[in-house]
């Protein structure tokens, strides 16, 4: 056994972390900026909801595969309202879209369990990062959407 065993290693200093007084806040969104995430998350509840639309319409007896128009329209209205108080900048609605993301995150990673060709599990795969990749940067856009627009008084 001892000659398994490699150069004993020195403990590491920790390594120090700045405080959070050091820290910058978030700069605010200033009244027409629109970050790039932003305005992908508009553009996906956009384009969501014309599909829910166009589905719902051009579906032939609609309740046979469990759905109903009624139902279809109110999803799609609620996802016009997010893309519209995403687009004002509205704390809710990115919250709320990002809710909706983790559960689109969460659903795919059960569907890469049970995928049962290359071709969907790459394209769950594909999803998952996508929709982390966005939940991510809208944690940002959050973080300036609450930052106040004066500076902190010492």
């Amino acid at each position: 056994m001892s000659g398994l065993s490699g150069p004993r290693e020195q403990p590491r200093a920790p390594q120090a972390q700045p405080d959070r007084a050091d820290r910058q806040p978030p700069r605010p969104l200033e009244e027409s900026e629109r970050p790039p995430a932003l305005i992908v998350s508009v553009g996906v509840c956009f384009a969501l909801a014309l599909g829910v639309i166009v589905g719902a319409v051009s579906v032939h007896d609609l309740s046979r595969h469990g759905g109903s128009l009624p139902g279809a329209l109110l999803l799609a209205f609620t996802l016009l309202l997010l893309a519209r108080g995403m687009y004002r900048c509205r704390y809710w609605a990115v919250l709320a879209f990002q809710a909706l993301l983790a559960f689109q995150i969460l659903v795919t990673s059960l569907a890469l369990v049970v995928a049962s060709t290359i071709l969907a599990a790459a394209l769950c795969a594909l999803s998952i990062t996508l929709a982390g990749w966005l939940f991510w940067k809208l944690v940002g856009v959050m973080a300036r959407i609450q930052a106040p627009h004066e500076p902190p008084r010492p």
